[in-house]
C-alpha cells in the first residue's frame, strides 16, 4: 500500500476525462441512493426508534439521543447522532474516551444496543442530511484523528469521501479501541477507497447485515 500523501495530487494529474466523469456519475448515483435508501429506511424504523427512544428514557430520564461533533467530508466537522448508550457523566473530564468492552459507562440498555448496533440508527438521518453515506470509513472525534497522524500521515486522504453508516474496515476489523486497531482500520479505509464501486458497497452491506443478523460481535 502506498502511504505517500501526495498520491491523489498525481491521481488526479493522470486521470483522463473519461475517467473523471466516471467517477464523477458513480458519487452522483451513490449520493441518489443514499437519499433514497435512507428515506426508505426512516420511514420503516421509525416505529422502533420512538421504542427503544422511550425505553432509554425510561431507564434513566435523560435524552434518549445523543450527538457528538465527528470530522466528515473534505474534513469538514458534522454532528453525529446516536441513540444514547452510555451515562451522561461517561466523559465527565472533558477528556475523550473511547468505548471498549465490558465498559462501565454503558446502560444496561446502551449495551445490548450496541451489541446489535441500534444505537447507529440515528445515523439514517446524517446519510440523508449529506453528512454521512450508506457505506465509508467510520467518521472519528479531531481528538483521535490527530492521535492517528502521530503515527500516519495518511488519514487526511480519506476526506474525499462521505463516512458511511456500514464500513468495510469495521466488518473485518471490528470497533477500535486501541491505536493499533485504528492504524490497521485506517490501512483498510484506503484500501476501500482505492478499490471502492458500488458493486463492494452492495457487498459491504449486505455482509455487515449478515453479521449483524448472526449475532457477530464486532
Amino acid at each position: 500500500m502506498n502511504n505517500d500523501t501526495g498520491l491523489f495530487v498525481d491521481d488526479a494529474s493522470a486521470e483522463t476525462s473519461a475517467d473523471a466523469k466516471q467517477k464523477h456519475w458513480g458519487l452522483a448515483v451513490k449520493r441518489f441512493l443514499d437519499v433514497l435508501c435512507s428515506l426508505l429506511a426512516l420511514c420503516a424504523f421509525i416505529v422502533p426508534c420512538l421504542i427503544i427512544g422511550f425505553v432509554i428514557w425510561c431507564e434513566d430520564k435523560h435524552s434518549p439521543l445523543f450527538s457528538q461533533e465527528r470530522i466528515g467530508y473534505r474534513g469538514r466537522p458534522f454532528m453525529l447522532y446516536k441513540f444514547r448508550s452510555m451515562r451522561i457523566d461517561a466523559e465527565k473530564d472533558d477528556r475523550p474516551e473511547l468505548c471498549h468492552e465490558d465498559d462501565s459507562r454503558l446502560t444496561n440498555v446502551g449495551a445490548f444496543m450496541r451489541r446489535h448496533h441500534l444505537d447507529e440508527l440515528p445515523q439514517l438521518w446524517n446519510v440523508l442530511r449529506g453528512d454521512m453515506s450508506f457505506v465509508g470509513h467510520r467518521p472519528e472525534r479531531s481528538y483521535f484523528i490527530d492521535k492517528i497522524s502521530e503515527h500516519s500521515p495518511d488519514y487526511p486522504r480519506l476526506y474525499v469521501l462521505r463516512p458511511g453508516l456500514f464500513s468495510y474496515a469495521t466488518l473485518y476489523n471490528g470497533y477500535t479501541d486501541t491505536m493499533e486497531k485504528m492504524l490497521r482500520r485506517l490501512e483498510m479505509d484506503i484500501e476501500y477507497l482505492e478499490n471502492r464501486s458500488l458493486w463492494l458497497d452492495f457487498k459491504i452491506i449486505i455482509k455487515t447485515t449478515h453479521a449483524i443478523l448472526s449475532g457477530k460481535n464486532f
